[in-house]
């Protein structure tokens, strides 16, 4: 049996944080060796998921906790704030991060594909984990072909920090290189109440509802004569985003480049 891949969590005590190293701890193909987090120094990190001590502390320092454990792979569930900080250490310190934040700017992950390419290793930034969103992008992509009228609705707690979500975004990019821009609705259509029709993206609309109590779920509505095709996705858990990002430790390390989107790593 090969050596199990070394990983290192940061934001490891978040909710996102605390489901990735629950999955880290119980697969015995992965080894926990560094656990990140602003608050909570000190405390064991199998501790913190529920699960025995497993000797690996939290600590508040990046960098020292990538240089001492030397892991191979960076699992990232922070903060836009700090995500891209995150990414660019770990891969200047030659090690592989798989980003589950959203809010990179295209300059930014193609700055970040460089600095992979410089230093041979592969990453991973991917709006959703999921493999029924992923399936549920793929399925609205293919269905733009026939159904170039369409909007999306998506729906998310109400401590969500950016609008659209990330998996909107991916969305919308993934319909766009299958559907010429075309601007629906009425061309003289006016808006009363300002943002009522949603964010405009090539020619279609994104709507992003936050309200307590919704966990995430998007919806692509398509309209056509006399019919109309909804395509939607619902998430109940964090957990169900685990199997996603198990994967995506395991083949990232065999990647060059930084890949954006989990979509990728589903390929037949």
């Amino acid at each position: 049996m090969s050596e199990p891949i070394k990983v290192a969590v940061a934001g490891a005590a978040g909710r996102m944080g605390r489901e990735v190293v629950k999955m880290v701890l119980q697969d015995p193909e992965l080894k926990l060796v560094a656990a990140v987090n602003l608050s909570d120094a000190g405390l064991d990190a199998g501790t913190l998921v529920g699960l025995p001590a497993c000797g690996v502390a939290l600590t508040g320092d990046l960098e020292k906790a990538l240089s001492e454990a030397q892991p191979q792979v960076l699992v990232d569930f922070t903060t836009p704030q700090s995500a891209y900080a995150n990414t660019e250490l770990a891969i200047r310190l030659g090690v592989s991060p798989v980003v589950g934040t959203t809010g990179f700017t295209p300059e930014q992950i193609e700055d970040l594909d460089k600095l992979c390419h410089v230093k041979g290793i592969g990453g991973l930034i991917a709006p959703n984990f999921s493999i029924g969103a992923i399936l549920m992008m793929r399925f609205a992509a293919q269905a733009a072909k026939y159904f170039p009228h369409l909007e999306i609705i998506e729906y998310h707690g109400d401590q969500k920090l950016d609008a659209p979500s990330g998996t909107a975004v991916k969305t919308a990019e993934l319909i766009a290189e299958n559907r010429k821009e075309l601007r629906q609705g009425n061309p003289n259509e006016e808006e009363t109440i300002e943002g009522a029709r949603g964010g405009y993206y090539n020619g279609f609309r994104i709507h992003s509802v936050r309200l307590p109590g919704v966990f995430a779920q998007q919806e692509v509505i398509f309209g056509g004569f006399g019919q109309t095709l909804k395509i939607r996705h619902d998430s109940y858990e964090r957990a169900g985003y685990m199997p996603g990002v198990n994967l995506a430790i395991k083949k990232v390390i065999e990647c060059k480049g930084m890949i954006y989107g989990f979509e990728h790593f589903m390929e037949d």
